[in-house]
């Protein structure tokens, strides 16, 4: 019996050093010079200033196929599209997710939606997912 449980011990422990670590979410770094953090919470009402630039970050994994897009036009009289990039989680895996980074500045005072869809793969395909930002600029 006790050769069958230091057995199954020693698999346990040879399977736990053989597991990879969590990957981390690269650091985002904004090339536009931002002047606020990455904001990644749609629940909560984003605050800027006219003129500010700030992130909006969501979750992606393109390898699978899926991609966020806007649903619908940007709100071009409040807000400016600055760029738009996906950093890859570290390490780096085949498989492995990452971030997409929305850079915005804004334009205008006011309030401004900022709605993105997660679509499947394949051409003509509805969005499964939607976040909605909304945007109170002073």
């Amino acid at each position: 019996m006790k050769p069958k449980l230091y057995l199954l011990l020693a698999m346990v422990i040879f399977l736990a050093a053989c597991a990879a670590p969590a990957p981390t979410p690269a650091p985002v770094v904004d090339p536009a010079g931002s002047t606020m953090p990455a904001l990644t919470d749609p629940a909560q009402p984003i605050s800027v200033k006219a003129g500010d630039t700030f992130m909006i970050v969501v979750e992606s994994n393109p390898s699978t196929g899926y991609h966020w897009e806007m649903i619908g036009p940007l709100d071009d009289i409040h807000l400016e599209l600055v760029s738009r990039e996906y950093t890859a989680s570290e390490p780096v895996m085949p498989g492995s997710g990452g971030v997409e980074v929305w850079t915005m500045k804004a334009v205008s005072a006011g309030e401004a939606l900022f709605i993105l869809g997660n679509y499947p793969p394949g051409e003509g395909a509805s969005y499964e997912q939607e976040v909605q930002f909304t945007i109170n600029i002073q």
